[in-house]
């Protein structure tokens, strides 16, 4: 019965997966925040290139 007693303070002590989660969550955090500050810049790029398309197309 010790023993069970032991394990299960130990087991509540344990702190050892908290530093993982608190990572993964700042990782999501800021590549939400990647994902929404280059949105507009994908548009501008997309921009340029079509009108590179369109004077590469017209040249030739």
């Amino acid at each position: 019965m010790k023993m069970l007693k032991m394990i299960a303070k130990n087991f509540v002590n344990d702190e050892s997966g908290q530093d993982l989660i608190e990572y993964a969550l700042v990782a999501a955090v800021v590549s939400l925040g990647a994902v929404a500050s280059l949105q507009p810049l994908a548009t501008e790029v997309s921009s340029v290139f079509t009108s590179v398309t369109a004077a590469l197309t017209a040249a030739v």
